[in-house]
This record gives C-alpha cells, sequence and structure tokens, in this order.
C-alpha cells in the first residue's frame, strides 16, 4: 500500500489550515477553507486507486478477472466536488454582503460579530 497520497492529503489540508488560521481577508478564508475541502478528493482518490484496475463495467470481461476501482469512491468524489462547489458559492455571497454591509472584508474590523 502506497503512502504518497495520503502524505499529499494531509500536507494540503495542512496548508489549508495554516491559511485559514493567518488569513486578514475573508476571501481569503474562503480560498483556505477550498484548499482544506480539495484535500478530501485526493483522500477519497487514493482509497478507491486499485493498482492495475479498471472501470467497473463487466460486459467485456468474466467477473473476477481482473481488479476493479471502487465506482462508490469515484461517485462520493464526485459529490463533493458538487458541494464544495455550492459552499464556496454561498460563503463568498456571504462575504459580499459583509462587505456591503460593515464595509470592510478584515475580520478584526469586524467588531459588530465580537460576543
Amino acid at each position: 500500500m502506497n503512502t504518497v497520497p495520503y502524505l499529499v492529503a494531509v500536507w494540503i489540508f495542512l496548508v489549508g489550515c495554516y491559511g485559514l488560521a493567518t488569513s486578514r481577508h475573508l476571501v481569503h478564508a474562503v480560498g483556505c477553507l477550498t484548499v482544506c475541502q480539495s484535500s478530501t478528493y485526493v483522500l477519497l482518490l487514493a482509497v478507491g486507486y486499485r493498482d492495475g484496475g479498471t472501470a467497473p463495467v463487466f460486459s467485456d470481461v468474466t467477473p473476477g478477472s481482473r481488479p476493479l476501482v471502487d465506482p462508490v469512491v469515484q461517485a462520493l468524489a464526485l459529490t463533493d466536488v458538487v458541494v464544495g462547489a455550492t459552499v464556496t458559492a454561498l460563503l463568498l455571497a456571504l462575504v459580499m454582503q459583509v462587505a456591503k454591509r460593515h464595509g470592510t472584508v478584515d475580520p478584526d474590523a469586524l467588531s459588530e460579530l465580537r460576543g
């Protein structure tokens, strides 16, 4: 079992978390959250990968003659992409509303949001 894709997924996630922790701009924070979520794409594809695997179409082969990739993991990765795009669009719309209402996108300057 190759651990490189898992290490890449962890590295991408940590880079996104670092950017999120040091962000001084709400649009930058949304971008860093998107980077964090993109690590799940790599993780899902690493889980579903099989050496020498082919598409799970059984019309041309006998079952069990060669390894197949997991189609459920591929469907989850595609769903993750769609959900990620939707969440990113929603967060960017919220950032636009914050910028309209408060005149800034600096999280530290938004004093009305403090508890």
